[in-house]
């Protein structure tokens, strides 16, 4: 896996853990479904958002996400479909907090803003 592949999957874990745990819920699906949904929405939103403010051209993110199509849906480029549905794998990196801030803060010293 290359570094910032890595990176990626480090930033994510959470996350996905977190969802997948809310998938496995002992809830009505509606439920389930509807908290997903909340979940997918605000992390689109703040996705969208520091594109926006970023100004940060598609072509930069690609490289870094699993699937092209979920990023031009997510960012509103793009759709999502009924078919597209897949398998979300557990997170398989796990670095604590203070390890992955000090990765990030090495790897974005030459580019962030």
């Amino acid at each position: 896996m290359a570094a910032s592949g890595r990176l990626v999957a480090v930033l994510a874990g959470r996350g996905v853990r977190a969802v997948r745990d809310v998938y496995r819920l002992p809830v009505p699906d509606a439920v389930r479904v509807a908290a997903l949904v909340e979940i997918s929405a605000a992390a689109a939103a703040l996705a969208r958002t520091i594109v926006k403010l970023r100004h940060l051209d598609l072509e930069q993110v690609a490289p870094h996400v699993t699937d092209r199509a979920d990023l031009r849906a997510v960012l509103g480029r793009g759709r999502w479909l009924p078919t597209m549905t897949r398998h979300v794998p557990a997170p398989s990196v796990v670095l604590s907090r203070s390890a992955a801030g000090r990765r990030l803060v090495a790897g974005s010293a030459g580019g962030g803003r």
